[in-house]
């Protein structure tokens, strides 16, 4: 049984996380994709395509990509190369505080360029990035036509 794992789970946006999928057939070629849907509802996403060890395993940290949105070796590649489905839109956080960017990962046998309904979808997971810790206090700045936000650790 194929198995997607991000570990933590649960963590802050400017940390690091491992992407590991197991149970693959060795040397199966296999396609990563990530996405996320922003606080508007848009669409950003991300994929690349792996070949398995003999183990069945690709381990983003020291798996090379071999296509897709990126080549070579990126632990957060499925996070940093995130790319908007419309032109020109950026991803942007404005409730930095109240809730996370949830970001599935999916893993697709073989190479798909475009998810079609009929790509096997091998297994998922998701991720929780978060841009504020429990229990910051976020104190509002003004003064003269300067805005802004401090955020104060508990």
């Amino acid at each position: 049984m194929v198995e997607v794992r991000v570990s933590p789970e649960v963590s802050l946006s400017d940390r690091a996380v491992r992407v590991q999928v197991r149970g693959l057939a060795p040397a199966q070629l296999v396609t990563l994709r990530s996405v996320l849907l922003d606080e508007q509802g848009e669409c950003f996403q991300a994929r690349a395509f792996y070949r398995a060890s003999q183990e069945g395993e690709v381990d983003l940290s020291s798996h090379p990509a071999l296509g897709g949105n990126y080549t070579g070796v990126w632990p957060m590649g499925l996070f940093w190369f995130l790319q908007p489905d419309t032109l020109f839109r950026r991803l942007l956080k404005r409730d930095v505080a109240g809730s996370p960017f949830l970001v599935q990962l999916e893993v697709y046998d073989g190479f798909c360029l475009v998810t079609r309904p009929q790509d096997q979808l091998l297994a998922s997971c998701k991720a929780e990035r978060w841009y504020v810790a429990p229990g910051m206090q976020r104190v509002p700045i003004k003064e003269g036509r300067v805005r802004g936000a401090l955020f104060l650790p508990p």
